[in-house]
């Protein structure tokens, strides 16, 4: 499912569901965390760059029957989102197209994060009758400003690449040609600096905030659950099935 490459101290994981627009199931986020842990105590990786193969970095949850009904996970998205808040070498993010969800929310648990031209973010949290995840009602204010966050997680709304560098939402904006080997090649530029001094100035920029960030994914998670299989929930699931616009006039 994923796709793992080494150059030059930069290990490249790249999400490998092209066929459902690299959507998070069970399995994805036991085989991602196993990847991040290897990673954050392996030599051979210095610095980590998440990607997506296909035209999407990711469509967020799997809301398959399969997904659903799959067995349940060693890590989840529970261990996975806390293994990257505790990730301690730079994490970066190469968004190569679209991001929903999950996919959008991760920017905020980035140390760095680019976007191709063509990438466009979207929070549809609001029209499936949930709140955001990822900590994101956290990162999100602190990158974007309260009221852009605010709009952006409630009003399920695109944002394209040059929306969110303009937002502070990622850094940077490249190409689609060549698009993740212009990331590896900023994040070598950080590999090839002393591990230690990394690691360190990262741990200094995260880390007063970074037990809090939990508290708070924790709190999201809850209020998801809360939320989940209430009439908002259930109208937006049966309208996602259907394939038709939601009806929330009495909701």
């Amino acid at each position: 499912m994923l796709i793992v490459t080494d150059k030059d101290g930069v290990r490249t994981i790249a999400l490998n569901r092209p066929e459902v627009l690299n959507a998070w199931d069970n399995q994805q986020y036991d085989e991602v965390t196993e990847a991040l842990l290897a990673a954050g105590y392996e030599d051979a990786c210095r610095v980590l760059v998440l990607t997506g193969t296909g035209r999407a970095f990711s469509a967020g949850a799997d809301l398959s029957q399969s997904a659903r009904t799959a067995v349940p996970p060693k890590h989840g998205i529970r261990g996975f989102l806390r293994t990257v808040v505790d990730f301690p070498k730079p994490f970066v993010l190469a968004i190569n197209g679209l991001g929903v969800g999950l996919g959008a929310t991760l920017a905020g648990l980035a140390d760095l994060a680019y976007m191709a031209e063509s990438a466009q973010l979207r929070a549809p949290f609001s029209e499936l009758g949930l709140v955001a995840e990822a900590g994101s009602t956290v990162t999100f204010p602190a990158l974007m400003g309260r009221q852009r966050a605010m709009w952006f997680l409630m009003s399920s709304e695109w944002m394209n690449a040059t929306e969110c560098k303009a937002a502070g939402l990622v850094l940077d904006v490249y190409a689609d040609d060549g698009f993740l080997d212009t990331v590896q090649a900023q994040a070598a530029k950080l590999a090839a600096l002393p591990s230690e001094s990394l690691a360190e100035a990262k741990r200094l920029i995260t880390g007063p905030g970074r037990e809090h960030l939990k508290v708070v994914i924790e709190t999201e998670n809850a209020t998801i659950r809360k939320l989940q299989g209430r009439p908002a929930n259930r109208e937006a699931v049966a309208a996602f099935r259907e394939k038709r616009k939601p009806d929330f006039s009495t909701l």
